[in-house]
């Protein structure tokens, strides 16, 4: 998985796994590493959810903590967020990708993005208040992070 088992501390990222690239007008002390998941079923459709307190889809993810790879935490939101267990081996890393933050002003997220295939059950847990799938029930009107708008769709293929 193209050295992302590393941990994400002293890491410079960027888009697409172009290094040194960021949001533009940002310091890097206002960036938020993550780890983020394309959870594609067989209909070719990707998993969104909202957090509670917020009105943006987004895929679900979380922060990298200091000394732990993006696959362990991801493997370990997946499971607390949606009840949805897997492993490192089954995630495929899509590649990097750099946007402004979508529920924290001022802030970027730079994202060590991978696709997970999955048709099982997943469930809203923890801090996500609603589930979509994209595209197909994901609401009317919602409102897409810029990662997910601009990055997360187009590398997964959508």
């Amino acid at each position: 998985m193209e050295g992302d088992h590393r941990p994400a501390q002293g890491r410079a990222v960027g888009h697409s796994g172009k290094r040194g690239l960021g949001v533009a007008g940002l310091s890097p002390a206002a960036t938020i590493r993550i780890a983020a998941a394309a959870i594609v079923n067989r209909q070719g459709q990707m998993l969104l959810v909202r957090k509670a307190g917020t009105e943006i889809f987004m895929q679900p993810g979380r922060k990298i903590d200091p000394g732990e790879t993006a696959c362990a935490a991801l493997v370990r939101e997946l499971r607390e967020e949606l009840g949805l267990e897997t492993n490192e081996g089954a995630l495929r890393f899509l590649g990097r990708f750099s946007a402004p933050a979508a529920n924290e002003p001022g802030h970027a997220v730079e994202a060590a993005l991978y696709r997970l295939h999955h048709d099982g059950p997943v469930s809203a847990q923890a801090e996500i208040a609603e589930l979509a799938w994209y595209p197909g029930d994901l609401p009317r009107r919602a409102r897409l992070a810029p990662l997910t708008r601009d990055h997360v769709i187009p590398a997964a293929g959508l």
